[in-house]
């Protein structure tokens, strides 16, 4: 009422439209023939990316969960790091297998008369602990709790028995006595009317 024109309505810009997602092959797994048809238990029906976007956890309709982890993430930031940074990324991420499992089986619920099929509907990834990986997946009746861990595998190199050392007559070949025992040419102690005494498998 002081004589001030009011300022008019201005009209929203019209929103841009989007552009469409192009959808291409970066990586394929798995082999499969020329004209071979795809099995029903073969199909993905759930996949998840862990935390960090270093792991892909795949389960299909068969009840099974492959595991994949990228290779080239010492070459890339974290993925945080990486949405605060205004740029894009030269090529895509590369995985490689890492292991599978059996998660669930088909089965039978008595008390509805119902199937449960083995189809893995939902895989979420936990917290990393202590170098372990800890994963969920669920059908249509179970939650299974997975824990995924990297373990050296221990390999028996030498064993104390040697077939060519074998005993003759009670007596280990080549054995001498040295007081009240003997030693046989592969280490181990003789005992006197006894069997040598064995050592631990080397690994």
């Amino acid at each position: 009422m002081n004589g001030a024109a009011a300022p008019e309505p201005t009209e929203a810009p019209a929103p841009s439209p989007q552009v469409p997602l192009d959808w291409r092959f970066s990586q394929v797994f798995g082999e499969r023939g020329a004209g071979e048809d795809v099995q029903d238990v073969d199909i993905i029906s759930a996949i998840e990316f862990n935390k960090s976007g270093h792991h892909l956890a795949t389960g299909d309709r068969g009840g099974r969960v492959v595991l994949f982890e990228r290779t080239d993430a010492k070459d890339h930031v974290s993925r945080k790091d990486a949405e605060k940074a205004d740029y894009s990324i030269s090529r895509h991420p590369e995985f490689r297998y890492k292991t599978e499992f059996q998660s669930h089986e088909p089965e039978f619920d008595y008390l509805k008369s119902l199937e449960i099929e083995e189809k893995i509907n939902k895989i979420k990834w936990c917290q990393e602990t202590n170098g372990a990986s800890f994963l969920l997946s669920t059908n249509d009746k179970t939650i299974k709790f997975w824990k995924v861990q990297e373990k050296k595998v221990k390999k028996i190199c030498e064993m104390n028995m040697n077939p060519s050392n074998a005993p003759a007559n009670g007596s280990p070949a080549g054995s001498t006595m040295c007081g009240s025992s003997a030693r046989t040419p592969n280490g181990g102690i003789l005992k006197p009317g006894g069997l040598p005494l064995l050592r631990l498998p080397v690994v």
